[in-house]
């Protein structure tokens, strides 16, 4: 479980198919701390397994395995060597809940559609699939790239939120681009009550 609140911007090294998949590698710096190999990190909001690391005085290289279903569903499948990801670890059982409840299971890619500076913030409109819309609310909570953001609006096609200063310098937001696509994980709990309201006897429609 995560929280949607970045730690740092992590570097990619390399993007590399093998035999069993695809294999990608970032050099992380403070968040690599302490992780080992087996342990979990969330990458653009991807929850990926470490399955290697290499240590360099304060810089840490990580590499992760890609299933194929991780590759076609995320926009892993986009990032190019220097390219800056976003990087968070795990929630900690004893941990304060500062963003939402973030699962690091991607539910789908959006593209921006918009993104330009508003005084001293920035305001994004993001598309945002068919199938997701639903879950779109006003004020209600929206992990992008594995940013815990609010959505100010929904709009027809999507969603426009607010970026303030610091989230445009600590994460990867500073880099993206109109047209550029990013992971979209939607709030768990309207999952949770759209499938109640759908089983039986729930007096749902």
């Amino acid at each position: 479980m995560f929280t949607g609140i970045i730690a740092e911007t992590g570097r990619v090294q390399s993007v590399k198919p093998y035999a069993r998949g695809i294999r990608l590698a970032i050099e992380a710096g403070p968040t690599a701390r302490g992780l080992k190999q087996g342990d979990s990190l969330a990458v653009n909001g991807c929850c990926l397994t470490v399955v290697d690391l290499r240590r360099r005085g304060r810089r840490v290289t990580l590499q992760f395995d890609l299933l194929q279903e991780t590759w076609v569903r995320t926009n892993l499948q986009f990032v190019k060597p220097g390219a800056a990801v976003n990087l968070e670890r795990p929630l900690p059982a004893d941990g304060r809940l500062d963003g939402h409840f973030v699962t690091g299971h991607i539910d789908g890619v959006g593209h921006i559609t918009r993104w330009e500076r508003a005084g001293k913030d920035h305001v994004l409109e993001v598309s945002v699939p068919p199938q997701l819309r639903r879950f779109l609310v006003d004020k209600g909570s929206l992990a992008l790239d594995g940013i815990s953001l609010t959505v100010a609006k929904v709009t027809r096609h999507g969603c426009r939120l607010w970026i303030i200063p610091h989230t445009w310098t600590a994460t990867a937001l500073r880099e993206r681009q109109v047209g550029d696509a990013v992971n979209l994980e939607t709030d768990i709990l309207g999952k949770y009550v759209e499938r109640f309201m759908k089983m039986p006897g729930s007096g749902g429609r």
